[in-house]
């Protein structure tokens, strides 16, 4: 386990997007986080899309640090006037309960609520993160997931 001074919150700059890109190559992650990209292997496609949420107002981005070594992204963000929030850690930080860490950072300075966190069914590590932070499953919902080329449930959590 990782302690909460060990973690650390900066603001994402450009430079992340490179590391975050080869995260999100991992075919593990890429199947468990489900709803991906068409094509996790467009590099082009990942930077131009990442880089104009950089500079979105509306979105919160942040890069989880851990012990000067870039463990992930977590991000708050709005879609159809919800507030959710997403995190992506890389595969060798796994089991070390740095997304909980940095979720339970993040709603520090996150005011929007109530706030929604979305997972595959069999994410079972995720849904495990948004429970210790005190969300509360409110219901399901189908969607095409990428990563599975196929349709999947995925389970709607809720913090009030």
């Amino acid at each position: 386990m990782i302690n909460d001074s060990e973690i650390i919150l900066r603001k994402t700059v450009i430079t992340d997007l490179e590391l975050f890109f080869t995260f999100q190559l991992d075919s593990e992650a890429n199947y468990l986080a489900a709803f991906t990209s068409k094509d996790p292997t467009d590099k082009a496609a990942y930077l131009e899309k990442y880089t104009k949420l950089l500079n979105d107002p509306t979105i919160n981005m942040r890069t989880i640090i851990v012990n000067d070594t870039i463990a992930g992204s977590i991000a708050a963000f709005e879609i159809e006037g919800d507030a959710e929030v997403t995190y992506w850690i890389d595969k060798n930080f796994w089991g070390k309960g740095i997304a909980t860490k940095a979720l339970r950072e993040l709603l520090k300075t996150e005011s929007r609520r109530p706030v929604f966190g979305r997972v595959a069914f069999d994410n079972f590590g995720s849904q495990k993160v948004l429970e210790k932070c005190s969300f509360v499953k409110v219901g399901t919902d189908k969607g095409f997931a990428n990563a599975r080329q196929a349709e999947i449930e995925e389970f709607i959590y809720k913090l009030i």
